[in-house]
């Protein structure tokens, strides 16, 4: 690709492919119907610069705020890209979020007007949300978007004649991505064109990327990861990119798409973990991977029923995952890379090398990025991806920016002698026992690798001795639902807390684990967007119930 027409910008790479590709297949999205919509590059561009056209008609402001929000779609892809092509900035909301954050952050971007793609209720924060919408914020309804009231996506193409693209400059602003909010109000983060540019760039001198790639898109397209790994990375490299319809078809969907490159998060691994050992137990694994021939043959057929067959690099971030899963990943011959960002670097911080990564480190520096640790242990980052700042926020601005230009990340690290990175824990999770002891959570609950364990949550700030909450998987709470015995359980529990503990200085010591009958989840407001736990919510939560279980002097506290 020449560099001055297709390496600039997202919206340059998108209209070179559909130039030199027009007849392949970018965008499939299969529908609730059995449907199944394949978009090529050309229909893609015709779309957009239909859709572009609209909005220039409109007569908004130059760099109008206009926002998205959906579950990811592929019309959520050409709703961004028609943004940038009138010449606006996109701002995407997670269709997760209660009625009172999306109506903040609609006013507080100042969006002129709404997307509104694929949201049904059942899964997302519709029903919450529409009740909070601005009464005079026009809407454009998506393909499966809950609206039938407004100007559609569909309607609007057919009649509307296609606009030449605003082609922006790489330093414009391009999007205004607001933090999933896991303290506080959410904060936009503010990047360039050049930012987003800056992470396939950066990919590009770690593994070679082609168009003959396939990935899946599911998490959500509002956070930086997804947007990074997969939408910024699909665009530069003229990839063939696939949706998931719903949770239900998600194993359905992942076949379809065979992906050659994914991206996931911790929860997420785990869960496929915990899908496997629950057809596959441990034990029964432990004999058969290790036979010589037929160790081979079952592993792949692990890796089919996940739809990983064809996956030769995964990419895992968001937050710490076990090493021990990690490894059992490897074990089956999928190359699970680390790799650690934030939404104010666009993701493009620190990743492992394949061939050369390390369990327990998130990698060294990418490209282009400087990395240091700063007072306390923070780490600090000076990246091409760092944000322009945050919007109408100059004062939180400055107060994580040092003066020469480096972002306080907010995570503790250590950087050994090679020049790789490991993150250590959250300054803000630090807590205090009643001892007038400092415990870092992060490293605890990384220790904790009991296979029927889904999450956890080291609390107990003016405690006498930390706590665990444990939220065990779907499959094993069913179980215990219906009636199994729990003794076995419990005991497996209590020696996995005596293995913790033994690498745990004695104000560490985790007194107990408590097992919680109360899912985590996106819509109760325990898990970020991206599946994070919200430890403030979480002990919140259960603080009231922290002096009886303390009380009760037992390794294995069940909460039901």
């Amino acid at each position: 690709m020449a560099e001055d027409s297709s390496r600039q910008t997202s919206l340059h790479c998108f209209f070179y492919w559909a130039e030199h590709r027009p007849d392949s297949v970018y965008l499939t999205q299969p529908y609730p119907d059995g449907r199944v919509e394949d978009i090529t590059w050309a229909e893609a561009a015709d779309q957009v610069s239909r859709m572009a056209g609209y909005l220039v008609s409109l007569g908004l402001p130059a760099h109008s705020s206009i926002a998205i929000l959906g579950k990811n779609s592929a019309h959520w892809i050409l709703a961004d890209l028609a943004i940038w092509a009138a010449g606006h900035v996109s701002v995407p909301l997670y269709p997760t979020l209660n009625g009172e954050t999306a109506a903040y952050i609609l006013d507080h971007s100042q969006a002129q007007l709404l997307f509104l793609g694929k949201m049904d209720g059942t899964a997302d924060g519709w029903n919450d949300i529409k009740q909070h919408m601005p009464e005079d914020l026009p809407v454009v309804s998506l393909p499966l978007s809950p609206r039938k009231d407004t100007p559609t996506w569909q309607g609007i193409i057919e009649r509307q004649a296609p606009e030449t693209p605003r082609w922006p400059d790489p330093d414009e602003l391009a999007t205004i991505v607001y933090t999933s909010g896991s303290t506080g109000r959410p904060k936009g983060v503010m990047h360039s064109f050049r930012n987003m540019v800056s992470v396939a760039e950066g990919l590009q001198q770690l593994f070679p990327v082609g168009t003959e790639e396939r990935m899946l898109s599911y998490l959500p397209l509002a956070h930086v990861a997804e947007r990074a790994a997969v939408e910024t990375q699909s665009l530069y490299y003229g990839f063939h990119l696939y949706f998931a319809n719903s949770l239900d078809t998600f194993q359905e969907d992942l076949q379809r798409a065979r992906p050659t490159l994914f991206f996931s998060v911790p929860r997420l691994w785990m869960k496929f973990y915990l899908s496997i050992n629950a057809k596959l137990p441990p034990r029964k694994q432990k004999l058969l991977f290790n036979l010589p021939i037929l160790g081979s043959l079952v592993k792949k057929k692990v890796l089919r029923q996940l739809g990983l067959d064809h996956c030769r690099a995964a990419l895992t971030g968001a937050a710490p995952l076990s090493a021990d899963i990690i490894a059992w990943y490897r074990n089956l011959g999928l190359e699970l890379l680390e790799v650690y960002g934030m939404s104010e670097n666009f993701g493009y911080s620190h990743a492992n090398r394949p061939g050369a990564a390390r369990a327990g480190y998130v990698g060294v520096p990418n490209p282009g990025v400087e990395h240091r640790i700063g007072e306390g242990g923070e780490v600090q980052v000076r990246s091409p991806g760092q944000m322009l700042g945050y919007f109408r926020n100059e004062e939180k601005t400055r107060e994580d920016i040092t003066e020469d230009g480096f972002l306080k990340t907010g995570d503790m690290g250590e950087i050994d002698s090679d020049g790789s990175l490991r993150i250590t824990g959250r300054v803000k999770d630090l807590f205090k026992t009643a001892k007038g002891k400092y415990v870092v959570p992060v490293p605890i609950e990384n220790r904790f690798n009991h296979p029927g364990a889904e999450v956890v949550c080291v609390a107990g700030a003016n405690q006498p001795q930390p706590c665990m909450m444990v939220l065990l998987s779907d499959e094993l709470r069913s179980a215990l639902a219906n009636g199994a015995d729990r003794a076995e359980l419990e005991r497996e529990l209590a020696a996995e807390l005596d293995a913790v503990n033994t690498a745990c200085e004695s104000h560490e010591k985790v007194a107990f684990l408590a097992v919680v009958k109360e899912p985590w989840t996106m819509e109760n407001g325990m898990l970020t967007p991206t599946m994070k736990i919200k430890r403030n919510v979480i002990e919140a939560f259960y603080n009231a119930r922290m002096d009886d279980w303390f009380a009760r002097n037992t390794k294995v506290v069940w909460d039901f």
